[in-house]
């Protein structure tokens, strides 16, 4: 998979083991590392499993586009679809066989 980042601080936490423990502590710093080297290691999104323990998801509401994996609750990893064109299916849903492109945008409480 493509990873792109919002910004290059997000970079450097989600790409470093050192600045990812430092700035989310050893537990949530841990599973970013992990869920990480799960986004890098899938060819498409549909690779990542919706069940525990990344239970990827896709957001509503204002959210709505965006997709999410589990860290440490209540925290999550945040990421939107990053392909041009953003692959549709025919329901009008997002297509996470064919989304082999994403953006990092945050870290964060959804809740």
């Amino acid at each position: 998979m493509d990873i792109s980042f919002k910004s290059t601080k997000l970079q450097k936490i989600c790409s470093t083991r050192k600045s990812a423990l430092k700035e989310l502590g050893q537990t949530k710093g841990k599973k970013l590392m992990q869920r990480m080297s799960e986004l890098n290691a899938a060819i498409a999104l549909s690779d990542i499993s919706h069940l525990l323990p990344a239970r990827l998801h896709e957001l509503t509401g204002n959210r709505k586009g965006q997709f999410s994996v589990d860290l440490e609750y209540p925290y999550r990893l945040l990421f939107i679809p990053n392909n041009k064109p953003i692959p549709i299916k025919k329901d009008g849903g997002l297509d996470k066989a064919n989304i082999n492109e994403i953006k990092i945008t945050e870290i964060e409480d959804t809740h």
